[in-house]
């Protein structure tokens, strides 16, 4: 396998699988060396945001039930004439109680009990959802506008997948983010400290990103360096700035359809949603936004349907081979908690969390959870990082999303069924036997139960599957950038995978187990340029392509 060099004085290896094949000069070095990344100066001399995620309600979220359940601003229902649905908060912390699995972490991945594993997605994709996650709920709006419109009904940013999170507000907006070497006009900033690479990062420890949610724990911060690798991996490649930002963003793009959404809801699913004639068409009926220039992020998705992820997390993951850690812990002991430099025993073996071609796969992989209504241990004591110890702090996180979900107004599982044409679980069915429930089912619950039902945890049943391809595809196909309307023959060899991306970003640790011979060349599938993607081959200097981007 032709490797790259990875850190300075250490092995070489592939990480990300590049789109290239274009040719130019690539640059010896990728990524800036500072000696100590917590002590890199803010350019603005601000401090680097923290932010944690599900515990909080994003602007406009509750727009439902202070505005109108018929308005769209920056949430909205996609199902509006449903009434809400509001239990007793009695029924739901009963509910969300039963929920615990009460399985302490395990001291080694390989003695997981295979019966909550899914063996059809590897643990990475988790993380790889909530990666996607806050791309699309990032809100870049400045704060004075945040505070003068709380409900996010006028000034707000479309839910597009553009990678906001590794973008920030461009070169200009966002100069943290980027190195500022002349030279390296374009390139995303990394750090190198104990044989890893790392985000930028204030004197406190807290990162300097597009999105501080992507530091909140140690997996998904290293997915979010992946993404970085991969958009200057183009840059070496000779690209310029607009082009290396285009082509990252497709291969995400590309990897949420392809990849992320058939391991989620089903292939079927996903090809019954979109139709090729000369663009990539969305033909869903659900989700259909009064203003499709400017999208809605429906409630039903944002606090129910994708929150199925919640199910599918570890108590623990291994790290690299023989190294099982908790991915919440005491404080003062070993966990996989972010906002902190990366520890140097806590680097991602990204064979752990995916399939990487070129390498056997370990046979202890961490391997998601299965979709049902059972949640990790730690996941029902939020540490104190997560969530503020105070008097009346809820720290599970099923009893949150159950709170939250009729505090936003949230319709039931069977109204939404029903509405989609689709016939309904009961509440016998779904396990709920207190005659307070009235027949009805909280949306979150029955979308996790209705997957354990239908296909045993393996993929999102009807509903739950419906919503989350219809949104995602949808937004995809309103984005006038994304690859469904500029280059929709963008088919990157079928069967690439988040692993294949890994390696073309060269972002494979060294010290991760390499099966392949050193020398045999792995086909990464990289796409070269069309002539009408050729931004500016000439731009070279800080004027280049800057007033095409931002």
């Amino acid at each position: 396998m032709a490797r790259r060099g990875f850190l300075a004085g250490a092995l070489a290896t592939a990480m990300v699988p590049a789109v290239g094949g274009l040719s130019g000069t690539a640059r010896a070095e990728e990524v800036p060396v500072t000696a100590d990344p917590s002590t890199v100066p803010a350019p603005t001399g601000a401090p680097a945001e923290t932010a944690a995620h599900a515990v909080g309600d994003p602007r406009g979220a509750d727009v439902a039930v202070r505005v109108d359940r018929k308005a769209e601003a920056r949430f909205g229902l996609m199902f509006k004439d449903l009434p809400p649905f509001a239990p007793t908060d009695g029924l739901l912390k009963g509910l969300a109680a039963s929920m615990n699995d009460g399985k302490a972490p395990l001291s080694d991945v390989k003695d997981s009990d295979v019966a909550f594993d899914n063996a059809g997605i590897p643990a990475g994709y988790i993380y790889f959802g909530q990666f996607v996650d806050h791309d699309m709920t990032l809100d870049k709006t400045p704060l004075t506008t945040r505070l003068q419109d709380p409900l996010a009904m006028r000034n707000y940013d479309t839910p597009w997948f553009d990678l906001g999170s590794i973008y920030g507000k461009g070169i200009k907006g966002s100069p943290e983010l980027y190195d500022q070497d002349p030279a390296r006009y374009g390139y995303l900033k990394l750090v190198q400290h104990d044989d890893l690479y790392d985000v930028p990062r204030d004197a406190v420890g807290a990162a300097y990103l597009g999105d501080p949610r992507n530091d909140e724990n140690l997996i998904v911060n290293q997915l979010h360096i992946v993404f970085i690798r991969l958009h200057n991996k183009f840059m070496s490649q000779g690209m310029t700035y607009a082009q290396a930002q285009r082509q990252t963003r497709w291969h995400y793009q590309w990897l949420i359809v392809n990849d992320y959404l058939p391991r989620i809801v089903g292939k079927d699913v996903v090809t019954s949603l979109i139709k090729r004639d000369g663009t990539i068409k969305f033909t869903g009926t659900l989700y259909k936004p009064e203003h499709p220039e400017n999208p809605y992020m429906p409630i039903e998705y944002s606090g129910a349907a994708y929150r199925f992820g919640h199910s599918m997390i570890r108590a623990e993951y291994e790290m690299q081979d023989g190294h099982t850690v908790p991915i919440f812990g005491r404080d003062g002991f070993e966990d996989l908690r972010g906002n902190r430099p990366i520890p140097a025993n806590l680097w991602c073996d990204w064979n752990y969390f995916f399939d990487i071609p070129g390498l056997e796969p370990p046979d202890d992989r961490n391997m998601s959870r299965l979709i049902d209504t059972q949640l990790s241990l730690p996941l029902f004591t939020l540490p104190s990082t997560v969530v503020a110890p105070t008097e009346k702090a809820i720290i599970a996180l099923a009893e949150r999303n159950l709170l939250r979900g009729k505090r936003l107004g949230l319709p039931c599982g069977q109204d939404v069924a029903t509405a989609m044409g689709i016939t309904p679980l009961t509440n016998a069915q779904l396990g709920l036997k207190q005659p307070g429930w009235g027949g009805k089912a909280p949306l979150w619950y029955y979308v996790l139960k209705e997957a354990e039902l239908t296909s045993k945890g393996k993929k999102l049943g009807p509903v739950g599957g419906r919503i989350v391809a219809e949104v995602i595809l949808g937004i995809m196909a309103l984005d006038p950038e994304s690859y469904f309307n500029l280059k929709p023959a963008f088919q990157w060899q079928e069967k690439k995978t988040v692993g294949d991306v890994i390696l073309l970003a060269d972002a494979l640790d060294p010290r991760s187990r390499i099966i392949a011979p050193p020398d045999e060349v792995v086909d990464t599938g990289a796409l070269p340029l069309e002539p009408d993607e050729v931004i500016n081959p000439a731009a070279t200097s800080p004027v280049g392509s800057l007033s095409l981007v931002e």
